[in-house]
């Protein structure tokens, strides 16, 4: 379970074993969770699943992707270059 990130209070990390999805982050503060895919082409940021979030942690986390989306794709990258 690769950690890319930490920071205000979020975990931000991808499963080693999900198979052949396309890249995605999932995020965890406390007992907040959420999924998001990442559009690397178009640059966007797409809702896979929320648990217990509310409009403001949604914001916040999606903010954080966008401003470390570039960091998240290469831990992505770099992980699953190395598994082959």
């Amino acid at each position: 379970m690769p950690t890319i990130l930490y920071i205000k209070g979020w975990r931000l990390f991808f499963y080693s074993n999900e198979g052949n999805e396309p890249i995605h982050i999932h995020c965890q503060k406390g007992d907040k969770e959420c999924k998001y895919w990442l559009e690397v082409n178009i640059y966007e940021v797409r809702k896979a699943y929320l648990y217990n979030m509310n409009n403001k942690d949604i914001r916040e986390i999606k903010k954080i992707i966008y401003q470390n989306f570039d960091e998240l794709i290469e831990g992505w990258n770099n992980f699953n270059m190395g598994k082959q």
